[in-house]
């Protein structure tokens, strides 16, 4: 089953939900016919039937809640271990460049802890950790901020496309009218 906007079952859904399967296996073991089970039941025969097997293979216990699957966290020992990885910089651990993007810490985190994260878990997870977007401490010596406003000022306004002023066309592109 799957939910809205990431959302899913809370521990008092989960558990009321875990009730109505041990329920279910009262019935399985008098006897009862999965449509006869779903229709007392409210649920889809299909989830009977996944239940059934799973009472089958490995009893009442596999009908239980495995929990919630949540999303895999680190421990304040590994985040401490983390900020101490990042710290060391990205080429301590073999990038060539000297700025950490999203997915590097995501491959750094699969490597030291073996738990996968999305590259916006990762984000999310630095950002509760207090961690922000990496910006230089200093602007560079190299900068010429002569030549960055010439640039703006005689370059951009040509390298800026400007719009087809508006008029009558076709959406057929076929048609000469719309060339």
């Amino acid at each position: 089953m799957r939910y809205a906007q990431g959302g899913g079952l809370t521990d008092a859904w989960r558990a009321v939900r875990e009730r109505v399967r041990l329920e279910a296996v009262g019935r399985f073991e008098g006897g009862a016919k999965n449509r006869e089970i779903a229709a007392e039941l409210r649920v889809s025969e299909r989830s009977v039937e996944r239940w059934r097997r799973q009472w089958r293979e490995s009893g009442e216990e596999g009908v239980r809640s495995k929990g919630s699957p949540g999303r895999p966290r680190l421990s304040s020992a590994q985040m401490a271990w983390l900020e101490r990885e990042l710290q060391r910089g990205p080429l301590a651990h073999g990038w060539v460049d000297q700025r950490w993007t999203l997915a590097q810490v995501k491959m750094l985190i699969g490597r030291l802890f073996h738990v996968g994260y999305t590259v916006e878990g990762t984000w999310r997870l630095l950002k509760r950790h207090g961690w922000s977007w990496q910006q230089p401490a200093r602007r560079a010596i190299e900068r010429d901020d002569e030549a960055v406003e010439l640039w703006k000022k005689e370059v951009w306004p040509q390298v800026i496309v400007r719009r087809r002023p508006a008029g009558p066309g076709s959406s057929v592109r076929t048609r000469p009218a719309s060339r």
